[in-house]
C-alpha cells in the first residue's frame, strides 16, 4: 500500500514518518525542512507499507514548490491512503489543508499530533465528534512517544474505512453552478477545476477565487469552534512574551548577538582540551606506528609526515568545535528559536531582493558551508536559492573558527579563547552578515534580476529539546558527515604539500619557490607569498592553513602542531607579522574562496561549474579589495 504524509509545516510529520518507519528523518521545529518527499517501507499484520512523507504546505491552492509536490503526488500518484498530520494546539488552521484534500481524494486519515502539548496547554479536541463531522477515522497521537501509533497502523490497515461520506464544503451558488459546469465538461477534480478558472479568461474573477478561498477557511473555523475547546484562554501568553523580547526590532537583534557571542564562546572554551586531547593521542600513535613501519624513508616520510598529519590535523582541529556547536545550533533549531532569526532578518533580506529564508542556510553556513549550500533547498525561487548558495561561502565555516581564534589571541587579545576572543569573533561575523546583505542586493540587481517572493513563516511554539535526539542527530547526521568529507579530500592534499615540500630545484624546495613567486603579490595584500600559497594549497580544508604558514616559515618537511600559541607569535614576529598583517590575514581567512567540499556541493545543487566558479571568485575579490584599502589605509596613516 502507498501511504501519503501530509500536513502543514511543523505539526510533527516528519515525526510520526519516522515512527511508522523507523527511520531518521531529519526533523526540526522550524517550517519548510522537507522540500521532496522521503520514501519509508514498514510492515504490520504481514502488510508492506510505502509512506510519504510531501512536503509541509498550508494549502494546496498557491504555487510554491512546497504545494506543488505535495498537490502532484496525492492528484497523480493515487495513494491508496491519505495521512494529514494536524497540529492539536492550533488545529482551526490544520484543518484549512485537511478540507482542500478530501475534495481531491478518498481514504483520508487525519492525524491530530502533539496531544501531549494541547494537554499542557489545557486544550480539549473531541476527536469523536471530529471524526463525525469531517466523516473520516481522526486518530489522537503524540508521535514522540509514539502514542497513537498502533491506532493509527490499525486505521492504514483498514484503508481509512473506505469513506465516502466526507466532508462537503458549502460554497456559494454561483461557485457551486461553476463547479458543476465544469464537472459536466470532464474537469472533476477539484483543483484541475480552479487552475481551469485561473487561466480561462472568460471565467477568472478574483472575487470568485477569494469566495473559494474564504469559504474553506469559515468552514475550518466552524469546525474547529465545534470540537475545540479552550480552558485556559491565556495558553500562548508566556509564548508572546517570549515572542515580544525575541521578535521586537530593538531587542531581536541585540538578543541575536548575545546568542552569536554565547554560542562562539562555548564553543571556543570547550574545544580547547578534546583538541589537545586529540593531538597527544594522534602524535603518540603516530611514534607507534612508526616504530613497528619498514617502508622506505621517503616512503615513511610521505605516509606520515604528509598524509597522516594533514589527515589528523583536520580530525584534531575540526572535531572538537563542531562536535560543539552542531548540537547547540541543533537545540537553538528544536527549542523553536530559528523561526525568530528568520524573522528578524526577513526585512533585511527583503531589501536586498531576496528571500527571509535565507537567513536559516546562513546560519547554516557557520557550522559548515557545505551544509548551508545543501540548506538553500528550503527556498522555492531557482534566482533566490542561487543567491542563497553563491553568497553562502562568506559565512565563516567552523573550519576557518580555530584560525580565527588563535590569530585574535595572538595579536589582539592577551589570552587564549576568552570572552573578548569570542566578542571580536562574533564581530567578524557581523562583518560576514553585512557582506552577505550588500553582495544579496548587488546580484539581485544584476547577475540575478527579480522580484522577491513572498512566504508564510511560522512561529512555533517553544518546544523543550530532546537532548539525546538532537546529540545523536547533530553528531552523525552533521558532525561525521562533514568531517568526512573534509578527510576525503584531505588525503590526496596531504600528499600534494609534502611533495611541494620535499621536492627540490636547484637545491629550493617547490614550496619556497612558490611562495617567492607569489610574495609580490602577497605584499601588496599586506601579507606575503607564503600566506598567499598556503590558502592555495589549503583549498581542500581551510584547517590547514595556519599550520601550512609555520610549515613554510619553518622549512621543514612536514605540519607541526602549535599547542604553543606564544611560540607561534614569535615565529610570525620574525617573519615580518604586525597588527596590519593580523587584520589582514583575518580579513583574508573571512572572505576567500571556498574550500573544495563546498565548490563540489554547489555543482552538484545548481548542477553547473558556472556558480561554483562564480561562487569561488566573488568573496575572493571581496578578500582582495579590502586588503588592499586596510594595507594601503595603514601605510598612508602609517598608524601599524
Amino acid at each position: 500500500m502507498k501511504i501519503a504524509l501530509a500536513g502543514n509545516p511543523n505539526v510533527g510529520k516528519s515525526t510520526v514518518f519516522n515512527a511508522l518507519t523507523n527511520m531518521k528523518q531529519h526533523t526540526g521545529n522550524w517550517a519548510g525542512k522537507t522540500v521532496a518527499n522521503a520514501l519509508g517501507i514498514y510492515q504490520y499484520n504481514g502488510k508492506k507499507y510505502e509512506v510519504y512523507d510531501l512536503p509541509g504546505t498550508y494549502s494546496l491552492q498557491t504555487k510554491s514548490l512546497e504545494e506543488q509536490i505535495a498537490k502532484e503526488f496525492i492528484c497523480k500518484e493515487n495513494p491508496d491512503v491519505t495521512v494529514v498530520v494536524c497540529d492539536a494546539t492550533c488545529l482551526e488552521r490544520n484543518l484549512n489543508l485537511v478540507l482542500q484534500v478530501l475534495q481531491i481524494t478518498p481514504n483520508v486519515i487525519v492525524c491530530v499530533n502533539l496531544m501531549d502539548e494541547a494537554l499542557k496547554k489545557q486544550i480539549e479536541i473531541n476527536i469523536d465528534k471530529l471524526s463525525a463531522i469531517l466523516g473520516v477515522p481522526v486518530i489522537p497521537m503524540a508521535a514522540r512517544k509514539k502514542q497513537g501509533l498502533s491506532a493509527l497502523k490499525k486505521v492504514i490497515e483498514n484503508e481509512g474505512w473506505k469513506n465516502n461520506n466526507i466532508y462537503k464544503i458549502e460554497y456559494s451558488n454561483d461557485v457551486n453552478n461553476l463547479f458543476n459546469d465544469l464537472i459536466n465538461k470532464g474537469i472533476t477534480n477539484r483543483f484541475d477545476q480552479i487552475e481551469y478558472i485561473k487561466n480561462n479568461k472568460n471565467l477568472f474573477k478574483e472575487d470568485i477565487i477569494e469566495d473559494i478561498t474564504k469559504t474553506t477557511i469559515l468552514n475550518a473555523e466552524k469546525i474547529a469552534k465545534n470540537v475545540v475547546v479552550y480552558k485556559n484562554k491565556h495558553y500562548k501568553k508566556r509564548d508572546l512574551k517570549i515572542d515580544y523580547y525575541l521578535t521586537n526590532p530593538w531587542t531581536g537583534i541585540p538578543l541575536m548577538f548575545i546568542m552569536l557571542l554565547a554560542i562562539l564562546w562555548i564553543t571556543i572554551k570547550g574545544a580547547n582540551i578534546p583538541s589537545d586531547f586529540l593531538f597527544h593521542c594522534f602524535n603518540s600513535l603516530e611514534a607507534l606506528l612508526r616504530k613497528y613501519t619498514f617502508f622506505p624513508p621517503w616512503l615513511t616520510s610521505l605516509i606520515y609526515d604528509g598524509i597522516y598529519r594533514t589527515v589528523t590535523w583536520i580530525v584534531a582541529v575540526m572535531l572538537p568545535p563542531m562536535a560543539i556547536f552542531f548540537p547547540l545550533f541543533t537545540i537553538l533549531e528544536d527549542l523553536g528559536y530559528l523561526p525568530r532569526v528568520a524573522f528578524n532578518l526577513d526585512k533585511c533580506f527583503k531589501k536586498c531582493q531576496t528571500c527571509g529564508k535565507q537567513a536559516l542556510t546562513m546560519c547554516l553556513g557557520l557550522g559548515c558551508n557545505a551544509a548551508g549550500v545543501t540548506g538553500a533547498r528550503i527556498i522555492d525561487s531557482p534566482r533566490e536559492k542561487l543567491i542563497a548558495i553563491i553568497t553562502n561561502s562568506l559565512m565563516p565555516c567552523n573550519g576557518r573558527f580555530p584560525t580565527l581564534i588563535a590569530i585574535i589571541s595572538l595579536f589582539l587579545v592577551s589570552t587564549s579563547a576568552s570572552f573578548l576572543s569570542s566578542f571580536y569573533l562574533s564581530l567578524f561575523i557581523v562583518l560576514s552578515i553585512l557582506m552577505t546583505f550588500l553582495i544579496s542586493y548587488i546580484l539581485s540587481k544584476t547577475l540575478l534580476k527579480g522580484i522577491p517572493t513572498s512566504f508564510t513563516l511560522e512561529l512555533p511554539p517553544y518546544r523543550k529539546p530532546q537532548i539525546g535526539k538532537v546529540i545523536v542527530r547533530s553528531i552523525f547526521d552533521r558532525t561525521l558527515f562533514v568531517l568526512g568529507r573534509a578527510v576525503m579530500i584531505a588525503i590526496p592534499a596531504g600528499l600534494i604539500i609534502w611533495l611541494c615540500a620535499n621536492t627540490t630545484i636547484g637545491g629550493v624546495t617547490v614550496l619556497t619557490t612558490l611562495s617567492n613567486f607569489l610574495d609580490p603579490f602577497g605584499k601588496l595584500l599586506g601579507l606575503d607569498g607564503v600566506i598567499i600559497l598556503a590558502f592555495i594549497l589549503g583549498l581542500p580544508a581551510n584547517e590547514i592553513v595556519l599550520p601550512l604558514i609555520i610549515m613554510n616559515y619553518m622549512q621543514r618537511g612536514s605540519m607541526e602542531s602549535f599547542t604553543n600559541l606564544l611560540a607561534v607569535k614569535s615565529l610570525l614576529v620574525s617573519h615580518g607579522w604586525t597588527i596590519k598583517t593580523a587584520l589582514c590575514f583575518l580579513i583574508f581567512v573571512l572572505f576567500h574562496f571556498p574550500c573544495s567540499t563546498t565548490l563540489l556541493t554547489i555543482k552538484k545543487e545548481t548542477g553547473s561549474w558556472k556558480w561554483a566558479v562564480i561562487s569561488f571568485l566573488i568573496p575572493t575579490f571581496i578578500g582582495i579589495i579590502l586588503c588592499l584599502f586596510i594595507n594601503n589605509f595603514a601605510n598612508l596613516c602609517q598608524l601599524l
